[in-house]
């Protein structure tokens, strides 16, 4: 027989949103994101009856154009170069992985968590960082192009999903996070998001577990690709060095390339559990006790302890010494440069060359921008294959 309490009496039966929200607000640290308070959104809707605001926004980012488009473009090598190297999809995954774990461990939102890793990669640029920063050059003088900006104009402005509003009307949270990326947040685009205000912890969960994940990705795919030597990381790398050191004692006799890879695990276990603790520890140290004590704070409340943040720059540094800059990732570079700038020229100076949307959004929110919103949306192969016909004429599809 049944004692009559809560969880026996939903036995069989469909747990409502407001039972979800419940559930949540007892669970969740008292300086966590709450479905229950949050802002809301720029246009009302009615509530979901099963799923959260949060939960919401994860699936409207899950189905959106953006998101799927990110399984063509490049992370560090161009996405066509090989089938086993991250995309911006497969990494977006890997951090939204690490992000849970993390925000799981400080008893934060992992729903809003979620949403955020999913989207905080939409606003990049075919060809990696390289075509960021060949966008950003030519939009030097006509507001600018960064990815997170980019991002939020894609969620709030481009996707065309709903007949009653334009983007994905996503809550205030979200879209408040994927913006404050870097202080201070200074300049018209921050003014609806409180900008004396810092973001949420989950969003700084988010920034550090996206470090995370390239630096631990690129050092897979480095390897994987030989242009990494394991011999130049052993006793030159100090979180390979330790890192590699726990894998041997719990995995001894491992292959080579096995080993590579128990390393790489290691170095995420490595990192997650020293930004956990560390960022418990400031939590305690700063009497942290509400979000809007998280809201006051003059800097991230998450973040590494010195040693490990001492260990994360000298890895960084190596990654740039022996792979960025490494002359077959050069060449692929000064290809983005090329394509970007040649496509970017070539729309500027006839926007009939442009899909009808584009060139109807450009009488409104201006010629560059709807080139920048064009460019920067396309995948590695479409931006290949738009160049190919225009400048390589016979070599491109009218179809395209």
């Amino acid at each position: 027989m049944g004692n009559g309490s809560d969880t026996e009496a939903e036995t069989g039966r469909i747990v409502s949103r407001e039972q979800v929200l419940a559930r949540e607000d007892a669970r969740l640290a008292p300086y966590a994101c709450r479905g229950c308070a949050s802002n809301g959104r720029r246009m009302e809707e009615p509530p979901d009856p099963l799923r959260t605001d949060f939960q919401r926004d994860r699936d409207r980012i899950i189905h959106s154009t953006a998101f799927r488009r990110l399984n063509g473009k490049t992370q560090v090598f161009v996405a066509d170069t090989g089938d086993h190297y991250r995309t911006r999809l497969t990494h977006s995954l890997e951090v939204s992985q690490i992000a849970r774990a993390i925000s799981r461990s400080l008893s934060l939102n992992e729903d809003l968590t979620e949403a955020l890793a999913l989207a905080h990669d939409l606003g990049h640029t075919p060809f990696g960082h390289s075509g960021g920063d060949v966008l950003g050059e030519l939009m030097s003088e006509h507001g600018g192009f960064e990815h997170n900006r980019q991002a939020l104009r894609i969620l709030d402005v481009l996707e065309v999903k709903y007949p009653d509003f334009g983007g994905l009307n996503l809550t205030y949270e979200v879209r408040e996070s994927i913006i404050k990326h870097k202080r201070p947040f200074e300049g018209e685009d921050y003014a609806p998001y409180r900008p004396d205000e810092g973001p949420c912890l989950e969003a700084q969960v988010v920034d550090l577990a996206d470090g995370i994940a390239y630096l631990s990705a690129d050092l897979d795919d480095g390897l994987r690709s030989g242009i990494l030597k394991r011999d130049a990381l052993d006793h030159n790398v100090g979180l390979w060095e330790q890192a590699r050191e726990e894998a041997l004692a719990r995995y001894p006799g491992t292959s080579d390339r096995l080993l590579e890879l128990k390393v790489v695990a290691q170095l995420i276990s490595l990192l997650v559990r020293d930004l956990c603790e560390s960022t418990g520890r400031r939590l305690a140290e700063r009497q942290i006790a509400s979000l809007e004590d998280v809201r006051l704070q003059p800097d991230s409340v998450v973040a590494f302890s010195p040693d490990v943040l001492s260990g994360e720059v000298e890895l960084r540094k190596f990654l740039y010494d022996h792979f960025y800059t490494h002359f077959k990732v050069c060449r692929m570079r000064n290809r983005a440069r090329v394509m970007i700038t040649g496509l970017f020229r070539a729309y500027r100076e006839g926007k009939e060359l442009m899909p009808p949307r584009f060139q109807s959004l450009a009488d409104t929110d201006g010629l560059e921008r709807v080139v920048a919103d064009y460019v920067s949306g396309m995948t590695d192969r479409y931006a290949q294959k738009e160049y190919g016909l225009l400048f390589q004429p016979g070599e491109g599809s009218l179809d395209a």
